[in-house]
């Protein structure tokens, strides 16, 4: 066991922790920790972390810092806010729940939004069954970290029927606290055809080393529809490592858009199981990476029951010498007929230095299936470069054409134009300096 392990172990004991006291609160981070202690943190000899080397955050001494939000303004907000979105927002603050900064005026009825810290206080049998119920508890060293030290995030409940009018934005402002450990635990239930829209926006303020370690955890029952969006822009001194599980009940129907354009190093970890007849997912991907930035999303889609279909489709630009990894797994389990999955991962490179290490994969352990993976790494067609030119065009602004177009088609998957436009603004600065593309989006 590493000094460091050793150190969040003690650091965890000396915590006092909402709903401490609680049996099963008290067993589930117990459990986080002994696991923590056993696997600690994640080296490039496992299989799924070969790629993605997270020495820099393991030698560094993050503490759990007091939130600064006392000291947050809206101000400080809407330099990061997504222009012209419509939205009920819920604010953290360094983890912490900031109720003076929230804005949930006309919240349907049938919606629960309080911080998850309230939430275990209150031991409510839903909460008690549910949270940590979801997220793979052997996954990795990263989620067992979390787990013990489950303290705050976002509970949000949406009873039967209720369709919420307008999306729900959760936002996790990381503010100038250096070496700091920020680890949300959310968990959202979606009752039977339910429908709603949520947006987790991780975000920063003037871009100090911190490291946001967070998990989401998604209970979709019969016939609910949901749109997930993560937006992941941390700063470039951040490192991310997030994790986002779903269980999708009979007829469910859930969009996943998981975007990462910030952070030095990043990861996201996306694990949706259709565990009833009828379910389906679409799962987008889009990733820009400049500098030395460090992308990495590993995906799997358990396909457990009969008639189930999943459509992943993920992009990537990189620039500089910046790396990306991409892992997708589809499993199609035994008793899983009739399945369809399709999954795709295509990849530009704008610098010969830029690299990507790209593995789609399926297992297949039924015979009635239809079923498709590939991947693509490429760079910019110089011949049709070539063309831009001689139609007048000059190279730089062919280069921001050609590559706007190769992103296109997957940012135009955004239902949300918030998202969509914030997408081709940070296309438009990280590659090529807010200057060409600009004009074209």
């Amino acid at each position: 066991m590493s000094a460091a392990v050793d150190r969040y172990l003690a650091l965890q004991k000396e915590l006092v922790l909402p709903g401490r006291g609680l049996s099963w609160i008290d067993a589930l981070r117990n459990e986080g920790a002994h696991h923590f202690k056993d696997v600690g943190f994640p080296t490039m000899r496992d299989e799924d972390w070969r790629h993605t080397n997270v020495r820099p955050i393991q030698k560094r001494e993050f503490t759990l810092g007091n939130s600064a939000q006392d000291e947050l303004d809206n101000d400080s907000l809407s330099k990061s806010a997504l222009t012209g979105l419509d939205a009920y927002r819920v604010v953290f603050v360094d983890g912490r729940y900031c109720k003076a900064l929230s804005s949930l005026d006309g919240l349907p009825g049938g919606v629960t939004v309080e911080s998850l810290a309230a939430a275990v206080a209150a031991d409510t049998d839903e909460v008690r069954e549910t949270l940590g119920s979801i997220a793979p508890k052997h996954r990795s060293g990263f989620i067992a970290l979390n787990t013990a030290f489950v303290d705050d995030g976002l509970y949000l409940h949406v009873d039967d029927d209720c369709v919420v009018d307008k999306p729900i934005e959760l936002v996790f402002f990381s503010t100038d606290t250096a070496e700091q450990l920020i680890q949300p635990r959310n968990l959202f239930i979606f009752g039977n055809r339910s429908s709603v829209q949520i947006i987790e926006h991780y975000v920063c303020g003037q871009g100090s080393v911190y490291f946001t370690n967070a998990v989401s955890e998604l209970l979709v029952q019969d016939s609910a529809v949901l749109q997930h969006t993560k937006l992941q822009e941390e700063g470039d001194k951040a490192f991310h490592v997030g994790g986002v599980f779903m269980h999708l009940q009979a007829g469910a129907q859930v969009v996943s858009n998981n975007i990462a354009l910030g952070s030095l190093i990043g990861r996201t970890d996306l694990q949706v199981a259709l565990k009833a007849e009828g379910a389906s997912c679409d799962l987008n991907g889009v990733y820009f990476a400049n500098g030395r930035q460090h992308i990495d999303n590993f995906t799997q889609v358990d396909h457990e029951k009969p008639a189930c279909k999943s459509n992943e489709y993920y992009k990537g630009v990189l620039n500089d010498r910046a790396r990306a990894v991409f892992r997708g797994r589809v499993v199609v389990h035994q008793d899983a007929q009739h399945t369809d999955a399709q999954q795709q991962n295509k990849n530009l490179l704008l610098s010969a230095d830029a690299e990507v290490d790209t593995k789609p994969q399926l297992e297949i352990y039924a015979d009635d299936v239809k079923c498709s993976h590939g991947a693509t790494v490429g760079q910019l067609d110089e011949a049709a470069i070539f063309y831009l030119r001689s139609r007048a065009i000059n190279e730089a602004t062919a280069r921001s054409l050609l590559t706007y177009a190769f992103a296109a088609d997957l940012i135009s998957r955004f239902s949300i134009p918030a998202i969509r436009s914030r997408v081709e603004s940070v296309l438009s600065s990280k590659l090529f300096g807010g200057s060409q593309m600009e004009q074209l989006v």
